[in-house]
């Protein structure tokens, strides 16, 4: 019998907070980027590689946390990521030459991405139907702080103390995150249930994935849904301070409206569910993503940007991708019943991969004006419903295919017949 029992208020905090490892590795230290610089005697593009080996190890990693936790239990795989996390923390803050920070920085990406894989993997394994999308939808709303809230830490460190300290202040928060999941976080796939953990059977598992046309047009459509809201975000430099004129203080104006956003949405999935079927959230998802980038392109058709008319439909996409995202991921999970860590862990990859995509080419072409950024969220946003539209059209009798009613961990993969 598991000893450990998950506490309703707890489990979706301890989860959130597992999930912002890894924003948090990325956004905190942004601050300290130039002192950084000055102590090591290195340049700006050098100092790019801090985000580059970080990102190359947390892909990697992501197709791998899910499958060892469907191989050895989900709970000692999230502890035993954040003790490596915790070790690289601290390597990081103490570390006397840039090499060595790099090389702390390759055990963070290894490990930061663990909570938020096998955490979605353990909210389906514990919980189901309109329980299961609520969790998600508080969890996806306590997560998304993170990113606004990050770079405020490290300013807020970096004013009283040395950037080592952000890694310190760091270091604290995975000591709390372990303690709490060493007590508290149950262990929600029992053995009888478990997959061996080897290559060939792990390529197989990811081929059966790659094969399933339902699961690959949600999992599209979710990480397409998100970078209509990214597209922002990795232009928040050339918004903020180009666009809209503002200064280094003054972020706050573009990022606490897309959280808001975010957040909002996110609530609005969770009271939601249980009156709304999965389908007609998502549409309503959908509804909300198509106003908020619509009303972007009318508005930088018309005017100069500015606010805070210009970051008013980023809240908006924001909020639409929030409260259909914790739906296309359950879809997802149940696609997959007895491997949810390694579906889960395809998932972040695909989305990872997505991110980088628009992150590295296409923010750089669309920032050129509000008006180019606005046509790549459209764009972006028609792309991700064309594949819910595409999801829709080959399952069978789409306004009943809900989340499952009851817990499933013991059901197979999805039949051959169904992968098209």
């Amino acid at each position: 019998m598991n000893r450990y029992r998950a506490n309703p208020r707890l489990l979706p905090l301890l989860l959130a907070g597992l999930a912002m490892l890894g924003p948090f590795s990325i956004d905190t230290f942004f601050p300290a980027f130039g002192r950084m610089e000055h102590d090591f005697a290195i340049g700006a593009v050098a100092m790019q590689q801090t985000l580059s080996v970080y990102m190359g190890t947390y892909a990697v990693m992501s197709l791998l946390h899910g499958p060892l936790s469907d191989a050895y239990g989900r709970r000692g795989v999230i502890f035993y990521s954040l003790l490596v996390y915790l070790f690289a923390t601290i390597g990081c803050a103490l570390a006397p030459s840039f090499h060595w920070l790099l090389l702390f920085r390759v055990g963070q990406g290894m490990s930061a991405g663990a909570g938020m894989i096998v955490g979605r993997a353990i909210i389906r394994d514990r919980y189901a139907g309109v329980d299961a999308q609520r969790l998600m939808a508080q969890v996806t709303l306590i997560f998304g702080v993170a990113p606004a809230l990050a770079p405020m830490v490290g300013g807020w460190v970096l004013y009283v103390a040395s950037w080592r300290w952000i890694f310190g202040v760091l270091a604290l928060f995975t000591v709390l995150l372990a303690l709490t999941s060493l007590v508290a976080l149950p262990e929600t796939h029992p053995r009888g249930r478990r997959t061996p953990f080897d290559l060939r059977h792990l390529l197989h598992t990811y081929g059966a994935i790659a094969r399933d046309r339902r699961f690959m047009l949600l999992s599209s459509a979710a990480a397409i849904n998100f970078g209509a809201l990214f597209v922002y975000v990795a232009s928040a430099p050339v918004i903020v301070l180009g666009m809209l004129h503002l200064n280094e203080r003054q972020f706050p104006w573009l990022f606490l409206p897309t959280i808001g956003g975010m957040m909002f949405g996110a609530w609005m999935s969770g009271r939601l569910a249980g009156n709304l079927s999965a389908a007609r959230t998502v549409a309503l998802g959908y509804m909300l993503i198509f106003g908020g980038a619509g009303l972007g392109l009318l508005l930088n058709s018309l005017m100069a940007p500015s606010v805070p008319w210009f970051v008013l439909p980023i809240g908006i996409v924001g909020m639409g991708v929030s409260l259909a995202f914790p739906t296309l991921t359950l879809l997802m999970l149940d696609r997959f019943p007895a491997v949810r860590g390694a579906a889960a862990s395809v998932q972040a990859a695909m989305s990872l991969g997505s991110s980088t995509i628009v992150g590295g080419l296409l923010s750089p072409m669309a920032s050129r004006s509000g008006l180019h950024l606005a046509c790549g969220s459209l764009a972006l946003s028609v792309c991700g419903f064309a594949c819910w539209l595409l999801y829709r059209r080959i399952t069978p009798n789409p306004e009943l295919q809900e989340l499952n009613p009851a817990p499933v961990g013991d059901m197979p993969a999805a039949p051959a017949s169904e992968r098209g």
